[in-house]
């Protein structure tokens, strides 16, 4: 019972890591042989959690970056400027639905925001987002749709 528990929690931790998102952890664990429906739970709770966490502080989350802005690194600058032109391009749906694939969910919530989206619509829009690929991740990996060639390598 604990083993299984520790399991949850580390699916849980993983996907609130801005660099592994849910739709990457959700696969790995489901090809571990854990239950679709409940890893693809914890794994949208820890994404959702820390993507809400940047949604409520990002005055200070701002501050902090314009502090830090003179040792930006260039991979960084790369996915600003992506999602960039993903907003001028399609706008706060835009770079909601296709921010957290490019360039990850937490990013999309700070560039989102950045841009000049509302906190109310970057929530509504980044939670339906992450829910709809949570969702079509879990379905992809249950159906044996192994994107990552995990089966192959023994990882677990």
């Amino acid at each position: 019972m604990l083993e299984i528990l520790w399991m949850y929690l580390l699916v849980f931790l993983l996907s609130a890591l801005p660099l592994l998102e849910a739709v990457i952890v959700i696969p790995f664990a489901i090809f571990a042989g854990m239950p679709a429906i409940q890893v693809t739970i914890v794994a949208l709770t820890g994404n959702l959690l820390t993507v809400y966490v940047i949604i409520i502080f990002i005055e200070q989350i701002k501050n902090w970056r314009q502090k830090r802005k003179t040792t930006v690194d260039k991979k960084e600058n790369r996915r600003s400027q992506r999602a960039e032109r993903i907003w001028k391009k399609y706008g706060l749906p835009g770079l909601a639905i296709i921010g957290p694939l490019i360039v990850g969910s937490h990013i999309t919530a700070l560039m989102s925001l950045t841009f000049g989206g509302t906190k109310k619509g970057v929530t509504y829009w980044l939670t339906s987002s992450l829910v709809f690929w949570c969702i079509v991740a879990a379905i992809l990996a249950h159906l044996g749709f192994d994107l990552f060639n995990t089966r192959d390598r023994d990882l677990f």
